[in-house]
């Protein structure tokens, strides 16, 4: 039986898959606009830091107000209404949730609202890549530990992705390379929040609408959101990262099976089994043809003469060889696409996309030349920027991950394009997440 099937006999059994939501931003928003057009599903709670904000979201989505009237989620529940709070402990442990969403994008939020999902025996959908990546592989165990499932969202790429290299190898296709398209230039890393809209491209009204985050979005321009998903695609999917970050090279749909095959096949790959996003601009900054500027793909290999001249056969584009082909996904909808996973937990009690071994990191590196004294500000700011590198790497230079460069103080200086390590920062070892991750590297140095 399909999902959309299952879920209708949910509703008819007046027995909804019963959802909260943390963070109200662009992505839960999206997600909202869908949630009271699913049957079967019933958003019993959001939880925000500001509930004006959420209210004003829901607003902006097309709810009417009496469908988040309720004064609490017991109300909630008798009634099939949405309660709204900033108390998100309090929706986790409600008896009345079954499955939670973060999409915060706050780590050290998420890996408080994980562990709090595990103490409480409830599913999570993790939204917040940015804690996936800082804690994930320890969280997935955690997860293991409780019997309860611990989701990448699908919508965002890292589980489109996912779906892509989970169908090439269930097909008994080796994995090349998978990833995403992105906007790129060198000069994108040194990007901050006050320079990311002219990058960007997007226009005063658009910015004007009301849910656009400068420093969120400079996160994607700046590299830091496409190191965060690629590390997330590999510790989710047995692949491999590049060991000196990404690449970002330039090419279209057409061009995947070429430019992204092994060296010694006339590509750029060092290796098989690894993740790279392409850029949709040329260095000079003219468009690529074909861009894949908003997908996903996988690159595979045939296995045989067999499968290249069924490849061939059936009007697949390959390299020049036959040997190399791709399959993606033109476009990603986000959280429009968020009731997937929803729908895959609650009535097939599957992840869509889940972390496992720690393969890849994403280090705190400097967007330029840094002064002891500074304060770093994170993903998207204006101090740092996220690189990836392999988890043995990052162990071996005791970086700082980008997920945890808030508000710490620089020790010494750091030349720009350099990681930024442990030993360089004060920090505040008795934090949550601080102490999470920290955990997380002894367990995995072993």
């Amino acid at each position: 039986m399909s999902l959309i099937e299952k879920l209708k006999q949910r509703a008819s059994d007046n027995n909804p898959v019963r959802v909260a939501i943390i963070g109200a931003g662009k992505f839960g928003s999206m997600y909202l606009s869908q949630a009271p057009r699913t049957p079967g599903i019933h958003l019993v709670a959001i939880a925000d830091l500001s509930p004006t904000r959420a209210k004003e979201s829901l607003t902006r989505v097309g709810w009417d107000e009496s469908r988040y009237s309720a004064t609490s989620l017991q109300d909630a529940a008798k009634s099939g209404s949405t309660f709204i709070t900033d108390d998100a402990e309090k929706i986790i442990s409600s008896e009345y949730v079954d499955i939670v969403i973060d999409s915060t994008g706050n780590p050290a939020a998420g890996i408080r609202h994980a562990l709090l999902c595990f103490d409480h025996r409830k599913h999570i959908i993790m939204v917040n890549v940015e804690a996936d990546v800082l804690a994930g592989p320890l969280l997935a165990r955690k997860a293991a530990e409780a019997g309860v499932i611990y989701s990448m969202a699908s919508g965002d790429q890292p589980a489109l992705i996912a779906e892509l290299v989970d169908w090439a190898e269930t097909i008994g296709l080796e994995v090349v390379c998978a990833g995403k398209g992105t906007k790129y230039l060198p000069i994108y890393h040194q990007s901050t929040p006050q320079t990311v809209w002219g990058h960007y491209g997007f226009s005063e009204q658009q910015v004007a609408s009301g849910d656009f985050n400068a420093q969120m979005f400079n996160s994607f321009l700046d590299g830091t959101k496409s190191a965060l998903e690629m590390a997330a695609v590999a510790n989710g999917c047995n692949l491999l990262p590049p060991s000196d970050g990404l690449m970002f090279p330039p090419c279209g749909v057409d061009d995947l099976p070429d430019i992204l095959r092994p060296i010694s096949d006339g590509g750029i790959l060092p290796q098989k089994g690894t993740v790279e996003v392409v850029s949709s601009i040329e260095r000079d900054g003219r468009p690529v043809f074909r861009d894949l500027r908003w997908g996903v793909y996988v690159v595979f290999e045939a296995p045989s003469k067999y499968v290249m001249d069924c490849f061939n056969q059936y009007g697949l584009k390959t390299d020049s060889t036959g040997k190399y082909a791709a399959m993606y996904k033109p476009y990603h909808l986000i959280g429009l696409e968020l009731g997937i996973s929803v729908a895959s937990i609650a009535v097939r009690g599957e992840a869509t996309g889940a972390t496992g071994n720690w393969s890849g990191d994403v280090v705190a590196t400097a967007k330029r030349a840094l002064k002891a004294g500074e304060k770093l500000d994170g993903e998207g700011g204006f101090t740092v920027y996220g690189k990836l590198m392999t988890a043995a790497d990052s162990l071996k230079l005791e970086a700082l991950p980008i997920g945890l460069a808030h508000n710490m103080v620089l020790k010494r200086d750091i030349p720009a394009g350099q990681p930024v390590c442990w030993s360089d920062v004060d920090y505040d070892a008795t934090q949550q997440a601080i102490r999470f991750r920290r955990e997380m590297e002894a367990v995995f140095r072993k």
